[in-house]
């Protein structure tokens, strides 16, 4: 039995309700301590159990010294009724008493909001006038700038009605956003207001609308002004006479008792019909995040690294700096933007305190420099900062103690959904007539990446089962889990880590759409799943599986997008590429070579052995041999050696392996980097990689054969491949052709053809033309580069083409970049400074930063050089205020070299304005460059 097993069952065997309200008069409750005492277990091992309980909703927190446990079934039975998942934790053992007497007022939804005796005061009061008032309450429009806040106020709203009595604990709150369909008015009216059948072309039936299922309760319209005048008009009918009609109908005799709820971002005079704002009598109008006050908006950081520390079950320690720079960065996204920052910077926390137990560190060193930015947003509204350092301590620790969760989910959170990559894809594809073959190769190459994209986006902080129950319920991560390991050993193969996010998101879609009667749109693509007849015969199990375990109906259509999704996230799909092991005589040769590479172009499938030089060859090719078993993705091993016994084991290790071993001697980093640069971003097959490094000597230049032979009168040219020829693949054509007009004044046709074709034409167009790469859906596996179509477009793609035009010594045009760095620069300083003047201190800050480049040995790229410039000149502004950053870290930097460099250029440059940098400032300029040649060498 596991341990917390065991103390949950402790709990049940020793909870009287009967004895509840003596417990809690005497304090006599569980405790963490009378637990580890009763069954042997080390206190704090009792207490983050006790946590996890609690987190879990199954026992009930009362605050105190000590904090006392109850379990949730046993409180419920003595206060008779069920507890909402917001009654899981009481103040003291007096406000659970009170609970238990009648006679005592409950704390209203609104007391929890912050700023709701403040800031928030007058909205409050009208919102509960809006609900009180007789004998149905008052419609209400919510105005307030994105990120506001106005969906939850909405939901307190709905849950004062109940707590007020005027809508019973069943009354339904339905949230709408009308900019989901504004695009199609039709839709749209029929999602609010219901159609009946044959009302227009493809209502096969009748539909209940959202104002009926409402009825009896609130329906909350947001973005309200995206209704067309038409749906105002039908709003403000039911408004006065509580009647409507479906699309479809004339005349308006049903009936709803529905309380509307608008918001809106706009101003209403602008954006709605006059009629129909004079029917809404309360308009109540929410500050944005700059308009509250400072003691309200460091309560809002502290309640949301709250919730961020109890998700992570670790204190966050975070630093005033830090604190003002993620309140100064929400100028257009408010809390909404503030509470995305706080994830963003605590998932980076949370990754670099992954292998620790100890807390997670939030200082301004280590913040992204788009937020830094944040604490430059205060430059010149001193007193504004110094109301909210009032409220700050150099470093404030938050406890991972549960907060009060005003609203439980995010009504607008997108969802994962496989549906709509496939429908839109398929749908699109067959309709242009294109084959089966080539609508798989489609479909399978949007699932890899959209499930790239979606998986890189959670990656830093879904590193725990607890954190994936951040996305999705815990029934359904259960469920995938099972999944997991019965796909596992029906196939023989691994899914890769992506499958339980994956796999849970498209479940959760799922159901979610059966459950809103959402119609199930499915795409025929029997034919695209035909050869994958295991993942086939597996999925046809799981729809079963599903029925059961959620009680809903499953069409066998399902059975084809499960199968999809199962083969995309197959480990076999995974690192499919070319291995590459060096070995090398020395200590540290090979392993060093291995990691310059990885440092510069990432985590490829890479690795180092290196040989003592009195170690038997025998020893040697046995490591070998281990070592490429252990590599291979079916794809091959690239052998990188020195020299010696070394450069004759390729074709030994293939013969006990099976594997395609080919063996490249003389190795170099060069020869590593440009090996690994293939494999891992170019994604050659292996007798590519070795033909076009067999003869390559560093990067002076090529002396290949091939290339010597080349006749100087081909033209250059590079070849698009997609399914036809046709549509796609002249986008792709004219988004090439529009780089290399940005960057090379040499002729470089593109030339289209489809994957049909690739085969007949390739050869053809090989005599005719010098082909500097294949770009496309598939790579045509001859001896040119390729880049596959999602390397492309993502945010390195650009740079990859312009790297391979590059090979072939084609001229490539300097860019104006000193003149737009120049504006950029001084666009941003505008916004920032106060006293100095943008125009005059660009100048300097350009010579700062020549003079920094020269003193370093090494240029920085535009965007960091931006960045870092309007950084120091927000520091001088800083130090004519005589308000310098103060750096609160260990200075162990200042006998380094960068640190003398920023000395020397301080003293030369800074000091012609009888300016001169603090020390505490440099030590911040430090970091910031010491951060870009960290990041630029993982890069």
């Amino acid at each position: 039995m596991k341990r917390i097993e065991k103390i949950y069952q402790y709990l049940e065997s020793h909870s009287d309700s009967n004895q509840i309200e003596q417990q809690l008069n005497e304090g006599t409750g569980f405790t963490a301590a009378s637990v580890a005492e009763a069954l042997g277990i080390l206190r704090n091992n009792v207490s983050m159990e006790l946590n996890e309980l609690h987190r879990q909703g199954k026992i009930v927190k009362v605050m105190g010294r000590p904090v006392q446990y109850f379990l949730r079934a046993t409180l419920e039975e003595a206060l008779k009724r069920p507890l909402s998942e917001q009654e899981l934790e009481f103040e003291s053992s007096t406000a659970c008493l009170q609970e238990m007497t009648p006679s005592v007022t409950k704390r209203s939804p609104f007391d929890d909001l912050i700023g709701a005796d403040g800031s928030l005061k007058t909205a409050v009061e009208q919102a509960k006038a809006a609900v009180l008032y007789p004998p149905n309450g008052l419609h209400a429009l919510i105005l307030g700038q994105t990120g506001v806040g106005k969906t939850l106020f909405a939901n307190l709203m709905y849950r004062f009605s109940v707590h007020a009595d005027r809508l019973p604990d069943s009354a339904p709150f339905i949230i709408f956003n009308c900019a989901d369909y504004y695009n199609n008015p039709q839709l749209l009216m029929s999602h609010i207001f219901g159609h009946i059948k044959g009302a227009f072309t493809g209502a096969d039936s009748e539909k209940e609308g959202l104002v009926e299922k409402a009825n009896g309760g609130i329906l909350f319209l947001d973005e309200i002004h995206r209704l067309p005048p038409e749906g105002q008009e039908m709003i403000f009918y039911l408004m006065d006479s509580g009647t409507f009609n479906k699309l479809g109908e004339t005349e308006r005799k049903r009936k709803s008792n529905v309380l509307i709820i608008g918001a809106t971002t706009e101003a209403p005079e602008s954006s709605l019909l006059n009629t129909f704002v004079r029917r809404i009598p309360i308009i109540i109008s929410l500050p944005s995040l700059e308009e509250r006050t400072a003691k309200e908006r460091v309560e809002l950081l502290t309640y949301l690294l709250s919730s961020e520390a109890h998700r992570v079950n670790k204190p966050i320690r975070i630093e005033d700096e830090a604190a003002k720079a993620l309140l100064g960065n929400t100028s257009s996204g408010n809390i909404g933007q503030l509470k995305s920052n706080i994830q963003l910077v605590c998932a980076q926390g949370f990754l670099n305190s992954f292998d620790k137990n100890d807390e997670i560190l939030i200082d301004f060193k280590t913040l992204p420099i788009n937020i830094k930015d944040g604490f430059f947003h205060f430059s010149g509204r001193r007193k504004e900062l110094q109301e909210i350092s009032e409220y700050l301590e150099p470093y404030t620790t938050i406890l991972p103690e549960p907060n009060k969760t005003l609203i439980l989910s995010d009504e607008y959170e997108p969802n994962f959904n496989l549906y709509k990559i496939i429908e839109d894809k398929a749908a699109i594809l067959m309709d242009q007539g294109v084959e089966d073959d080539d609508i798989k190769k489609f479909i399978t190459m949007d699932i890899d990446i959209h499930l790239n994209s979606f998986y890189n986006k959670f990656k830093n902080t879904i590193q725990t089962r607890e954190n994936i129950l951040k996305i999705v319920n815990e029934d359904i991560l259960n469920f995938a889990e099972d999944m997991q390991l019965r796909i596992e050993q029906h196939l023989g193969k691994k899914l890769n880590e992506r499958f339980i996010l994956a796999f849970s998101l498209h479940l959760t879609s799922f159901i979610k759409r059966v459950e809103s009667n959402k119609p199930l749109k499915y795409t025929n693509i029997e034919n695209v799943v035909n050869d994958k007849p295991e993942a086939y015969e597996i999925s046809c199990e799981i729809k079963e599986d599903i029925e059961k375990a959620f009680h809903i109906r499953v069409p066998n259509m399902e059975v084809m997008y499960l199968t999809l999704l199962i083969s995309s996230l197959l480990k076999e799909h995974e690192n499919a590429r070319v291995a590459v092991l060096v070995a090398a005589h020395g200590n540290n040769t090979a392993t060093s070579m291995v990691n310059v590479a990885k440092k510069l172009l990432g985590e490829g499938l890479a690795e180092g052995i290196d040989m003592p030089l009195d170690q038997s060859p025998k020893i040697v090719l046995d490591k070998l041999t281990e070592r490429a078993k252990e590599m291979d993705m079916g794809r091959g091993v690239l052998l990188l050696v020195d020299m010696g016994s070394l450069t004759s084991f390729a074709p030994v290790i293939t013969e006990r392996t099976g594997i395609p071993v080919r063996s490249i001697d003389m190795v170099s980093t060069a020869t590593v980097i440009e090996a690994v640069r293939k494999s891992n971003i170019l994604d050659m097959d292996l007798s590519s990689i070795y033909d076009s490094l067999k003869d390559f000597r560093g990067y002076g230049g090529y002396t290949s054969k091939e290339e010597d032979a080349l006749s100087p009168s081909k033209p250059h040219a590079i070849v698009t491949i997609c399914a036809t020829g046709e549509g796609t693949a002249e986008k792709l054509q004219e988004f090439i052709e529009n780089i290399l007009d940005s960057i090379t004044t040499d002729p470089i046709k593109v030339i289209p053809i489809g994957v049909h074709e690739m085969d007949t034409q390739l050869s053809t167009l090989q005599e005719e033309n010098d082909i500097l790469m294949a770009v496309g859906i598939e790579d045509p596996e001859i001896q040119i580069p390729f880049i596959p179509l999602e390397r492309l477009f993502a945010s390195d793609g650009e740079e990859q083409l312009v790297s391979l035009v590059k090979q072939r010594n084609i001229f490539i045009k300097k860019s104006e970049t000193n003149r737009i760095t120049r504006e950029v620069i001084e666009n941003s300083l505008s916004e920032f400074l106060t006293y100095l003047n943008p125009k005059k201190t660009v100048d300097l800050l350009l010579s700062f930063g020549k003079k920094l480049e020269t003193y370093l040995g090494y240029t920085f790229d535009n965007t960091f050089k931006i960045n870092l410039l309007v950084h120091v000149g927000c520091a001088l502004e800083r130090m004519v205020l005589n308000d310098g950053l103060i750096y609160r870290e260990e200075r162990e930097m200042l006998d380094s070299d960068c640190f003398n460099a920023l000395i020397k250029t301080n003293h030369e440059i800074i000091q012609r304005m009888n300016l001169s940098l603090t020390e505490d400032e440099l030590c911040y300029i430090y970091d910031i460059i010491i951060s870009f040649e960290e990041q630029t060498i993982s890069n």
